[in-house]
């Protein structure tokens, strides 16, 4: 038994081996097989990307987008930033590392704007060079203004408290020169404030806003190198709110120069300033508008950017990338103080004549005709039969002025001067300040319809104050009905204060017609469609004459305090 199962041990299964390495076989066989239809299935759903092959080097090509230039490299420090030390290098930008995407090819569609504008998107550019060339030019003016206040105690110094229990507080802080104010005379205060500038030139002019340094009674200047200097004021110019100061210590300073032309929209720019007395700040951005009017005066159309601009920036350079100033710091939109990327700023083009100016003569000298004007609406525009609105309307013109000796009258709209277009009061005002005194002026304008012309001589603009009248009460009694404008009206004659001339407004309804175009009580309708009125009957016929005329406004010449202009009010 033994001997037959060490035999049956010893003897090799064949049969079973064989069975074993054909099974495994057919395992791997299985799986090199999967394997082979995974890889063919892959290279058929994914096709090999083809190089694209330059012509010239014969290797593939990307195509970046292109950056913007500049031409402002670092300056030295033994040379002034200026048009005599020209800039030639372009600070270097970096490029765009990945390929343009399939859908920003240009579109076969000319009307289509988008792909093309994806083509052309720049790089960030790389402002170290720029900052570097124009910081030494900029610096910051340190200002100390005496804010004593103003008391006065009335006609004659008499204390209007006497013979109440108030007498001897009024006599102790309210009267100066009596009681013991007479001992303990009112202290001066003053306050110190902080603001931006720049060198315009070698010889140490420096431009900067009007309001930084007005009522200053000691001016300092620090520069980026941290030297203090202390500086006077040359000249100021309230109306477009700019400031020439001049400072002396050394032979040369480093100095930017004024651009000749207005940016372009969406053009990089970066503002440079002393921020909250950070001095040598610098922020970056856009110019996002032009021609931005912010009720400032009618001389400045500013321009917008979205670089940071806070308090303390008033008055610095704002540089496009060729390193030349396009415009000054002057103001912000911000509910809260601080920036939101509302920045408004005079633009080179203003400061230029302003600073030439004020260099010569301290002051700015601006031609003048005499001659009221508003916009035309397009309300205006229809109740004159003018098919655009566009134009100064002459609201009122002043005895004596060019405007009168030249024919000019009130209702004209000034279309021209001088060949050039004139769109709308703003832009007539600017031209005419910036015309010489004693030079001719050649006028069109509209008149009843027709065009017409004038030649006036222009004369210079004159400081004067203007005293406000103050509107009296209104008066009831018989009055007029109120119309379809909701307005109750009397002739002026019979209203104290207002005088002989026009239709008194005693009431107007909130709600009305006449509420909506700006009427007020104690306003007076001097004229209506161009004719005088004196009583309601002269109203109602002048809006049926409109209304035989098709027109939807009538126009109506107002007088409110001792300022006239023209209301357009609507006929149905």
């Amino acid at each position: 038994m033994s001997d037959i199962n060490r035999a049956a041990q010893a003897s090799p299964a064949l049969p079973q081996e064989v069975d074993m390495n054909r099974s495994s076989s057919r395992w791997i066989i299985g799986v090199l097989a999967i394997v082979l239809v995974v890889a063919l299935a892959y290279g058929l759903r994914y096709e090999r990307p083809k190089p694209q092959v330059n012509a010239s080097q014969n290797r593939p090509s990307i195509a970046a987008a292109p950056a913007p230039q500049s031409s402002t490299p670092p300056v030295s420090s033994t040379h002034p930033v200026s048009s005599t030390h020209p800039v030639s290098s372009t600070p270097a930008a970096p490029q765009s590392s990945a390929p343009l995407r399939a859908d920003a090819a240009v579109s076969s569609n000319p009307h289509d704007l988008t792909s093309g504008a994806a083509a052309q998107a720049p790089a960030v550019p790389n402002f170290v060079d720029l900052v570097q060339a124009v910081k030494p030019a900029v610096v910051s003016v340190r200002v100390k203004s005496d804010i004593t206040p103003q008391i006065t105690a009335g006609d004659g110094g008499a204390n209007p408290f006497e013979g109440t229990p108030f007498e001897p507080f009024f006599r102790r802080f309210g009267s100066p020169g009596k009681g013991e104010q007479e001992q303990d005379p009112l202290r001066h205060q003053y306050v110190q404030a902080q603001g931006s500038g720049f060198f315009i030139n070698a010889e140490g002019h420096i431009v900067t806003n009007n309001h930084v340094v007005a009522n200053a009674v000691q001016l300092q200047v620090v520069m980026d190198d941290g030297k203090v200097l202390d500086a006077k004021v040359i000249g100021t110019d309230p109306k477009t709110d700019l400031a020439l100061l001049k400072v002396e210590g050394q032979s040369a300073f480093p100095f930017v120069t004024l651009a000749d032309d207005l940016p372009k929209i969406g053009e990089w720019v970066i503002a440079m300033g002393n921020p909250f007395g950070l001095g040598g700040t610098v922020t970056a951005g856009i110019v996002s508008a032009q021609g931005r009017d912010i009720g400032s005066g009618s001389y400045n159309d500013f321009l917008q950017i979205d670089a940071a601009v806070n308090r303390g920036n008033s008055g610095g350079p704002t540089f496009n990338m060729s390193g030349r100033v396009i415009g000054v710091n002057t103001a912000i939109y911000s509910p809260s103080g601080g920036s939101v990327g509302i920045a408004f700023d005079i633009p080179a083009t203003t400061v230029k004549p302003v600073v030439a100016q004020l260099k010569e003569r301290g002051y700015v000298e601006r031609g003048w005709i005499g001659v009221q004007v508003q916009p035309v609406t397009k309300e205006i525009a229809d109740s004159l039969g003018m098919k655009e609105a566009e134009g100064a309307l002459v609201s009122g013109t002043q005895p004596d002025s060019p405007a009168v000796k030249g024919g000019l009258k009130t209702g004209d709209v000034i279309t021209t001067l001088n060949g050039t277009k004139v769109k709308d009061a703003r832009d007539l005002a600017r031209q005419v300040a910036g015309m010489a005194p004693n030079t001719t002026l050649q006028i069109a304008f509209l008149r009843d319809g027709k065009q017409e012309t004038a030649q006036v001589t222009i004369a210079q603009l004159q400081n004067q104050p203007t005293h406000k009248r103050d509107t009296p009460p209104p008066q009831t009694g018989r009055n007029a009905p109120a119309s379809h404008l909701g307005i109750a009206v009397a002739p002026a004659a019979r209203v104290m204060g207002i005088g002989e001339q026009g239709v008194a407004i005693i009431r107007v309804d909130p709600n009305g017609k006449a509420a909506e175009a700006g009427l007020r009580p104690g306003d007076v309708i001097l004229q209506m469609g161009g004719n005088d009125v004196s009583n309601p009957d002269d109203i109602v016929r002048a809006f049926d004459a409109a209304a035989a005329q098709k027109k939807q406004h009538v126009l109506a010449l107002v007088r409110r305090n001792d300022r006239e202009m023209f209301v357009a009010l609507p006929t149905g």
